[in-house]
C-alpha cells in the first residue's frame, strides 16, 4: 500500500469509506442535478444563472435526505459560462453543508500537467469546485488518468471511470477487443487501482475507484466477461427511470455486484418539480425500488 498519498495515511476517511456508509444508511440512490433547458422551462424558470441556482438548490434541499449522493452534470453550468460555474460551486458548497456526497460529472480526461490541472480543480482542498468524487474518461490510456487517482487518494475524494456506458457509440470502443476488451482493461486497472490502497474482495469495503456502467447495458456485462464485483470500488448506474432502466434491471444485470451499485435517476425525479414535497416523494419511490429489487 502506498504510504505518502494515501488518505488513510492522512488521517482522513476515503471517499469509498463514506459512500459505503451512506449507501448502507441511506440506501444507494444517486440523483442527477441537470438543469437542462426543457427541464427548466417545466418549471416555469428561465434558462438563465437565476433560474440555474433556483432548480439546483431546490433539487437538493428535496433530495438531500434521500440520497447517498448527488451528480451536477457540469456540461449544463458550463453553458451558462462563469456565472454558471458560480452557481455549481455554490451548489457543492450547498450539498457540502447538507452533509451529502457529490459527483461532478465532468468526464475529465486529458494527459501530463492538463490532466494534473483538471485534476487540481476538481479534487483538490480548498478548490471552489472540489467534489467529493469526479467522473473521468480513460480514452487516452487509463493511466493518463494518474494524477488524478492519486490526488483523489491524498485528498479523501474519489473517482468514477467511464467503463461501458449505454450509449449506442459507446460499443465501437469499448467492446473493441472481445474477451480482452477495452471495457475489461478499464475494469481491471480500477481493480488493480483499489487493491493498491489495501481494498480486497470480500473484505466489505469500498474503494475510492468506482465505475461508470450504464443501467441499460443489458447482457453486456456477461458478453465481455467483466468482473465487477472483483473491482471493490462503487459502481455509478445512470439509466435509471426515464433511460428506461428499472431497479429490478439493475438486480439482474449487476448480480453480485449489486450492493456497489449507486443507482443513478436524473429525469424521472427532477419532472416531479418544482414542489420541494413532489420531488422528495419521487425520490422516496425510486429508493424504495432501489432497496426492493
Amino acid at each position: 500500500m502506498p504510504e505518502a498519498d494515501s488518505a488513510a495515511t492522512a488521517g482522513r476517511e476515503s471517499f469509498g469509506s463514506r459512500l459505503g456508509r451512506a449507501m448502507a444508511e441511506r440506501g444507494p440512490l444517486c440523483v442527477g442535478i441537470d438543469p437542462h433547458p426543457a427541464l427548466l422551462a417545466r418549471w416555469g424558470l428561465n434558462d438563465d444563472v437565476a433560474g440555474l441556482e433556483r432548480f439546483s438548490l431546490t433539487v437538493l434541499d428535496a433530495v438531500a435526505p434521500l440520497a447517498a449522493a448527488v451528480k451536477p452534470q457540469v456540461a449544463l453550468y458550463e453553458r451558462h459560462g462563469s456565472a454558471g460555474m458560480a452557481v455549481l460551486e455554490r451548489t457543492l458548497a450547498a450539498a457540502a453543508e447538507a452533509a451529502v456526497l457529490t459527483i461532478a460529472d465532468a468526464k475529465r480526461g486529458d494527459i501530463g500537467s492538463t490532466m494534473a490541472a483538471y485534476a487540481d480543480a476538481w479534487l483538490r482542498d480548498g478548490s471552489a469546485l472540489a467534489a467529493d468524487s469526479v467522473t473521468l474518461s480513460p480514452y487516452l490510456g487509463f493511466e493518463s488518468l494518474r494524477p488524478a487517482l492519486d490526488l483523489a487518494a491524498q485528498s479523501g475524494r474519489g473517482v468514477f471511470v467511464l467503463a461501458l456506458t449505454s450509449n449506442p457509440e459507446g460499443a465501437s470502443v469499448q467492446h473493441v477487443g472481445g474477451a480482452d476488451s477495452v471495457a475489461r482493461r478499464i475494469v481491471q486497472a480500477a481493480a488493480a487501482e483499489n487493491r493498491r490502497y489495501g481494498v480486497e474482495q470480500g473484505s466489505g469495503e469500498l474503494g475510492s475507484t468506482g465505475l461508470v456502467v450504464g443501467a441499460t447495458v443489458g447482457p453486456a456485462l456477461t458478453d465481455l466477461g467483466l468482473d465487477l464485483a472483483a473491482v471493490c470500488g462503487p459502481i455509478l448506474a445512470p439509466g435509471l427511470g426515464a433511460q428506461g432502466a428499472t431497479a429490478a434491471d439493475l438486480r439482474r444485470t449487476f448480480g453480485s455486484a449489486y450492493g456497489q451499485v449507486l443507482g443513478t435517476s436524473s429525469r424521472d425525479i427532477l419532472a416531479a418539480g418544482p414542489q420541494v414535497q413532489a420531488l422528495r416523494d419521487a425520490a422516496q419511490r425510486t429508493l424504495e425500488e432501489l432497496r426492493a429489487a
